[in-house]
């Protein structure tokens, strides 16, 4: 069976103003994945962060979303968003596949030991300062 996943038009808006290299990273991922992806969140404003924050989806205002540096992805499938965690855990590996074919450091939101979140992918603190 073939597959030929593509960022539909509002993933697209949401990369944009995101780092050139996260975004050829879910681009390499989405071509190499199993499981359909969309962009739902690439930059962010400081208000929305406030709002995140006070709403606790979000334990900072430090977020690599207000610089560019970060974005949220979730599974697709059967024509819907899914937030299953198996399906992050699917895509981690893809998207982890891509990052090292890229030679980009990325650090993923489901290896945080608190505050697990499933959908973030952001560029390593270390090699990309804001």
């Amino acid at each position: 069976m073939t597959k030929d996943f593509r960022f539909g038009k509002l993933s697209e808006r949401r990369l944009e103003g995101v780092h050139t290299d996260l975004i050829c990273v879910m681009r390499h991922a989405l071509e190499i994945s199993t499981v359909d992806f969309s962009i739902v969140e690439g930059v962010r404003t400081l208000a929305r962060q406030k709002k995140l924050l006070a709403a606790g989806a979000t334990t900072t205002l430090n977020s690599r979303h207000l610089t560019g540096h970060a974005v949220d992805i979730a599974p697709y499938v059967a024509g819907s968003i899914r937030w299953d965690w198996p399906l992050f855990y699917i895509l981690a590996a893809y998207v982890k596949e891509a990052a090292a074919a890229e030679n980009v450091k990325i650090e993923w939101g489901g290896d945080w030991k608190t505050f697990k979140d499933g959908p973030h992918w952001q560029l390593s603190w270390r090699e990309y300062k804001p």
